[in-house]
């Protein structure tokens, strides 16, 4: 980036309020661009053996079939029709413009097609991830917009595990799948350690059976602190959990209940305890900054306290309040348009502050939300490798999953999933292929959030020159103070750091950029 010859444009202004809707990128394009037409990309995908030699065909047709359907769209829009796309999530009817052709960046003449060998001609297939989606919980915390349930008895609870093995089983006996093991493996939630310990053997034993574990370089596991006793700890680490994350949030009683958070203070410090005495080889602890009453000494009490108990990394979150929030719902009641949480400046400085005291104590601030004790040691190989295009097998409803250059969600409701599986069909909901070009932005986009990344990497993996093909991006981020390009790296500054999520809509191609992301 050079320094700027005229008066630099400002940046994008900063909402001071949190307002509703969802201000994290996790994935690109966003999700509202998925659709139930493109399922059959993501089952055409699972019939492919891996590698895929024929990745470029594959994914041109997938395109015709995307523009096919968008120009179906446009012509039924512009014949006077007022129904929105077939099979369309009704909660998107209103957040997706689909655009009137293909845009100028698809041709095939665009300079990221110049070399489509070296973007798409993997003579291995990427690592292999499994995700499962654990959705039940003791209480729906205010701030939660997962799919989670707190009403399911065992009965129903032993009927998901038993679906979401049938669904596994299903993947294992695809091409896709054929002679491959689970590189990573990630429970998430919901609570995965709401299960009992009957639960998870049963659960546990059944994946291995299906997609081998052995030679797993990670086992990440979410844990709610008041579920946790020492034998449902044994059990964990018996399962070969490497990861423990610990879902603390806060360390105040007062400011966990009224969040809606079921475990207290005292539940965290004896199950991380427990924890170490068993020996995880990585615990974690995740925060919030900017919760629910929460003031600035408490904040930074919150940050001493987990420093004391020196994880191996802590994790932290800046508040958001997306619509499916029983915040939200508060919110509407009340005809309330700012949520009753701290602003975006206030959490962001908040962070920042926590970033810096966690660096006195010897820890390396190594993305957006985390910082490791032990750079070398302590690794989240779940988003490395995600962030990096591995393939993830999604299970469990609501589930995101991603094979074969093709990203699907599950069914969205408990029953049509377990219906699904138990008759012997994939429970995808919607799905999409990304052209090159938007795979391209996803992967650099996404490393952006760990705060620097090489451009040799998209230079060999895609055959594009980031420099050039997001010139204008970096300036711009270079004239706000937030970003450098130096010796063949993109860096953030500390600033861009902590607002990278609302920074990264600069890179999105025109048609994404005022689109409802979920």
């Amino acid at each position: 980036m050079s320094n700027a010859t005229q008066l630099a444009p400002a940046a994008p202004p900063i909402e001071k309020q949190t307002t509703v809707g969802n201000y994290f990128v996790s994935n690109y394009p966003p999700f509202s661009f998925w659709k139930p037409e493109f399922v059959q990309d993501a089952l055409a995908a699972l019939d492919r053996p891996a590698p895929a030699d024929l990745q470029s065909a594959i994914a041109e047709e997938a395109q015709e079939r995307r523009v096919g359907v968008l120009e179906a769209g446009r012509n039924k829009r512009s014949a006077g029709g007022l129904e929105c796309w077939e099979g369309l999530s009704p909660s998107l009817h209103h957040s997706i413009t689909p655009p009137h052709s293909a845009p100028p960046s698809l041709q095939p003449g665009h300079a990221l097609f110049a070399n489509p060998q070296s973007a798409i001609h993997n003579p291995q297939p990427p690592p292999l991830g499994v995700y499962l989606h654990i959705p039940f919980c003791r209480k729906r915390c205010h701030f939660c917009y997962f799919k989670v349930y707190t009403d399911k008895d065992s009965p129903a609870i032993r009927g998901y595990i038993e679906a979401a093995l049938r669904e596994l089983a299903l993947y294992a006996a695809k091409p896709a799948l054929a002679g491959r093991k689970a590189n990573f493996v990630y429970f998430g939630g919901g609570t995965p350690s709401y299960l009992s310990v009957d639960q998870l053997t049963q659960l546990t034993q059944g994946m291995k059976q299906l997609v081998p574990w052995d030679e797993a370089e990670e086992v990440t596991f979410e844990c709610e602190p008041g579920t946790l006793t020492s034998h449902k700890l044994e059990a964990i680490r018996e399962m070969g959990v490497t990861r423990l994350s610990l879902g603390v949030e806060n360390f105040d009683d007062h400011i966990l209940e009224i969040n809606g958070r079921a475990h207290h203070s005292k539940e965290i410090a004896r199950a991380y305890s427990f924890a170490r005495e068993l020996g995880f080889p990585q615990i974690n602890i995740d925060l919030i900054a900017g919760m629910v009453e929460e003031t600035e000494s408490n904040w930074r009490e919150c940050v001493r306290k987990a420093i004391d108990l020196s994880p191996d990394s802590v994790t932290i979150y800046q508040m958001e309040v997306p619509y499916n929030t029983g915040i939200y719902q508060t919110m509407k009641a009340a005809g309330q348009l700012a949520a009753p949480v701290a602003d975006w400046e206030t959490k962001r400085a908040w962070v920042g502050w926590a970033f810096a005291e966690l660096e006195k104590a010897g820890y390396t601030v190594g993305s957006a939300y985390t910082a490791v004790k032990n750079k070398d040691t302590a690794r989240f190989l779940y988003r490395d490798r995600l962030w990096a295009g591995a393939d993830l097998i999604g299970l469990g409803v609501a589930s995101f999953g991603h094979l074969q250059g093709t990203h699907y969600q599950n069914q969205h409701d408990f029953e049509p999933y377990v219906n699904a599986v138990q008759s012997g069909r994939f429970p995808i909901y919607r799905a999409m292929t990304p052209t090159a070009e938007e795979r391209l932005i996803r992967e650099f986009i996404l490393q952006l959030k760990l705060g620097q990344t090489r451009c040799d990497y998209f230079l060999k993996k895609f055959g594009v020159d980031v420099r050039e093909r997001f010139a204008e991006p970096l300036q711009r981020l270079h004239d706000w103070g937030f970003g450098e390009v130096e010796d063949g790296t993109v860096r953030l500054s500390r600033e861009g750091l902590l607002q990278v999520d609302r920074l990264l809509h600069e890179f999105f191609l025109p048609e994404h950029r005022n689109a409802r992301y979920a």
